[in-house]
């Protein structure tokens, strides 16, 4: 059987559908299975020996042009098509639910293209590309959906808890995580104060105030986390903490999956890092505002949200700029009484 997976991005995502690609690869051993993927949210996927055709697209810069002319843009897209019809797909699994990736499906010709039901697509206009549809109860994590897809599309088991989540990472990724690791001492924390929207980041003066508690109740020093281009959110943790015990650093998803790996606690917001600590089962706290714990966050139920339920604004909201933001106005107090508690379940 030739199967095609689509989940295109972002890298959040990409890791949710992970527990998805290893249940199909524990139950159809000998398929043949593909992964369609937006180059931008790709690396997590590289060296994934579950996968046998890796298919890495950029819709994007179809969209934008990036500066080319018509005749290349036609070009690059007829290229990126050839790499989806090279295979004849007995079925198509869109994970991602919209237009764009039920397209993608579509020009591939599988046989069967399936997809969430109506009720459940981000953009329910991409039900009539498919052929099959699943329906999934409302209120479902993202993780137990995507199981829930490959489960009734391909009538296999999946499994109800303690997720796989395959992420190859390499020699060269576990020396990037002991190079930091050298420099903050083996008792440390994750930190990430990024969040991608503004409305999902916790106040940097909030994050370096944690990490002084962390050093003086834990003994912890604290590796604060971000992608170059939020190097200023770094920085601005280390300029509220007094302790001097942070440390800053860069490192590549996979990098980071290893340093995670061994970190005591991960602490953070709805955003591709706290996804990968999921998935290298890491102790986590997340601190969510405007996104959904029960859709986004950890599975783990040793794992803690620190969230405000006492306000009536929450519900749906996903917004990416608000005149009432009021949902990440969370103490530094309430934060580490969750990471104490954390810490304290896993020495159990």
């Amino acid at each position: 059987m030739r199967i095609l997976i689509v989940k295109l991005s972002s890298i959040g995502d990409v890791v949710h559908a992970l527990p998805a690609l290893a249940a199909i690869r524990r139950a159809l051993p000998a398929a043949e299975i593909a992964w369609t993927v937006e180059r931008s949210a790709a690396e997590i996927l590289r060296g994934n020996c579950l996968i046998d055709h890796l298919i890495e697209i950029d819709t994007r810069s179809l969209r934008r042009g990036g500066g080319k002319v018509i005749e290349e843009i036609f070009i690059d897209a007829s290229r990126q098509l050839r790499q989806l019809r090279q295979y004849e797909f007995d079925v198509a699994l869109d994970f991602q639910g919209l237009l764009k990736s039920a397209s993608i499906i579509k020009l591939a010709k599988a046989q069967k293209r399936i997809g969430f039901s109506k009720g459940n697509l981000r953009e329910p206009a991409s039900r009539f590309l498919l052929t099959d549809t699943v329906d999934v109860e409302k209120q479902t994590h993202i993780i137990r959906k995507n199981l829930a897809l490959a489960e009734r599309a391909l009538n296999i088991a999946v499994p109800e808890n303690d997720f796989e989540f395959p992420i190859f990472a390499d020699e060269n990724h576990r020396r990037e995580a002991e190079n930091i690791i050298e420099q903050a001492g083996k008792n440390y924390a994750i930190l990430n104060p990024a969040g991608g929207w503004t409305t999902k980041l916790w106040a940097t003066e909030k994050f370096g105030a944690l990490a002084d508690r962390l050093w003086e109740e834990n003994n912890l020093t604290s590796v604060i986390t971000t992608a170059p281009n939020e190097i200023e959110l770094a920085k601005g943790v280390l300029r509220y903490s007094r302790s001097g015990k942070v440390t800053l650093a860069q490192p590549s998803l996979k990098g980071f999956y290893e340093l995670a790996r061994r970190a005591k606690i991960y602490i953070g917001g709805d955003t591709a890092p706290t996804h990968l600590a999921v998935a290298a089962k890491t102790p986590i706290v997340g601190i969510f505002g405007p996104t959904e714990w029960w859709r986004n966050g950890s599975p783990n139920r040793n794992d803690i949200c620190v969230e405000r339920n006492d306000i009536n604004c929450r519900a749906d909201c996903h917004r990416r700029a608000c005149d009432n933001w009021i949902c990440l106005d969370i103490t530094t107090e309430t934060v580490l009484r969750a990471a104490q508690k954390r810490l304290e379940l896993s020495a159990q």
